[in-house]
């Protein structure tokens, strides 16, 4: 029996992933940015539609923030700033209250990304794993 081992692929996957490593976190980040404008957009959207003349400031309010925690972890935050014209209304019209339903925009925004997202982020990490023999 041979215990002789080639080892040269091993190598070649292990130089590999480490040159995938930092494309897989410039891309994620790309596409946590991506996802965060189109929720945005489309969250100011359902706002103007769903608030109509009773607070044609709140939709401008929607933003969003991107923030690293450590090389490996984007996070975007989106929603309403509570400095800006109507702002404070955002948790009002999305959860609303005993006297108003609630509008969900910002709901319906995230849900409306999520399969592109995940779709996106899966490509990511498909082209980082990619390795021919």
């Amino acid at each position: 029996m041979d215990n002789r081992f080639d080892m040269s692929d091993v190598r070649r996957l292990e130089r590999h992933l480490a040159r995938s490593i930092p494309r897989a976190r410039r891309d994620a980040r790309a596409v946590t940015m991506r996802g965060a404008m189109n929720i945005k957009r489309d969250w100011r959207k359902n706002a103007r539609q769903s608030s109509g003349r009773h607070a044609p400031a709140y939709p401008n309010s929607v933003g969003f923030d991107i923030a690293n925690y450590g090389p490996d972890i984007v996070m975007a935050t989106i929603g309403p700033d509570k400095g800006a014209t109507q702002g404070a209304l955002g948790n009002l019209l999305e959860y609303g209250s005993v006297k108003n339903p609630p509008h969900n925009d910002g709901g319906r925004a995230l849900a409306a990304e999520l399969p592109q997202f995940e779709a996106q982020m899966a490509l990511v990490v498909e082209r980082g794993l990619a390795w021919g023999m």
